[in-house]
């Protein structure tokens, strides 16, 4: 008599199944139908995010004599993706803006945030056109804007384009847009740190670090439903302790001589305006070997980490 589990050795292994259809469909919405099972639907291996520093786009963007236009940090070759991505969720992107000139961008995203590395101008968005200078952050909904630079312009701005294309998704309208226009002045982001500053981190703070908020955001902490923006600091002498969560995370490079992160026991030299990315889970930590504070800006895909309760944030030191 053969025993069941001399049976089930002799038939083909689950894993091994194709993609299965329909044998008889009546019609294109069960023709459509496609079926897999428990052995060959949760094996698929995707390309890890890479991590690293972009300096290249920086430098370009920097140029004195850098055209008009978006620089972008992608990396969708690497992770297998068809559209522009730095990361599964979100991308980076340098703008350049000559004086006098206009960029115009309608981002197919929830929202975007601007970093001003350079200049001044105004940024009109939804009938509402906001005076801007170095050092301001803006928050700019998923509609038509155009940037003008009084003087030129170079800006570091990220969005969460890949999310939306990744699910198929359009940006929100009118009648279901989550975020309006938002300006953090230099001056007010200043006033903000200072504040902190005046306080102390307990044991489980993670850094000295400003989070921007919003209005319709406020009870999340976020700035956007999915994306996070934080502002962090190190004093000289300092170090930002080891740690990990499950969102990646996009850094530029405001402020610090002799500093450098630790990834994935990489070691990551800063320059100025780089952009550093930490792939979801890695270890990571900051270092200020220099004499002033550093900054550093860090957005983060966290609200749809932080919604399904998974950011999995711990401290490894």
């Amino acid at each position: 008599m053969t025993s069941p589990a001399a049976a089930a050795s002799a038939l083909p292994d689950m894993a091994d199944m194709p993609e299965q259809r329909p044998a008889a469909p009546t019609g294109p919405a069960q023709a459509r139908a496609r079926f897999f099972n428990s052995g060959n639907a949760f094996n698929i291996k995707l390309p890890p995010v890479p991590g690293g520093v972009f300096t290249a786009p920086a430098a370009q963007a920097m140029a004195d004599d850098a055209p008009t236009g978006l620089i972008t940090c992608d990396q969708s070759a690497a992770m297998g993706l068809a559209f522009p991505a730095t990361t599964p969720l979100m991308l980076a992107r340098y703008a350049t803006i000559a004086p006098g000139e206009s960029l115009d961008t309608d981002f197919i995203a929830t929202g975007s945030i601007w970093y001003v590395i350079a200049g001044t101008g105004t940024a009109s968005c939804l009938g509402e056109d906001i005076a801007f200078g170095t050092g301001d952050v803006l928050l700019l909904p998923g509609a038509p804007a155009r940037i003008t630079a009084r003087e030129r312009v170079v800006a570091w701005l990220v969005t969460n384009e890949p999310q939306l294309a990744f699910d198929g998704d359009c940006p929100p309208d009118d009648a279901r847009r989550p975020i309006a226009p938002v300006h953090y002045p230099a001056a007010e982001i200043e006033r903000q740190i200072a504040l902190i500053y005046a306080h102390a981190p307990n044991e489980r703070t993670s850094g000295i670090a400003l989070i921007f908020s919003n209005d319709t955001q406020s009870a999340a902490r976020n700035i956007m439903p999915t994306l996070t923006l934080s502002l962090n600091t190190l004093p000289p002498g300092a170090h930002q302790r080891s740690h990990r969560h499950n969102s990646p995370a996009l850094t530029l490079v405001v402020n610090g001589t002799d500093c450098h992160s630790m990834v994935d026991e990489r070691h990551c030299d800063w320059s100025p305006w780089a952009t550093l990315v930490t792939p979801p889970a890695s270890p990571h930590s900051h270092h200020n070997g220099g004499p002033t504070r550093a900054l550093f800006l860090i957005v983060q895909d966290g609200g749809l980490y932080y919604h399904a309760r998974t950011m999995g944030f711990s401290f490894l030191e």
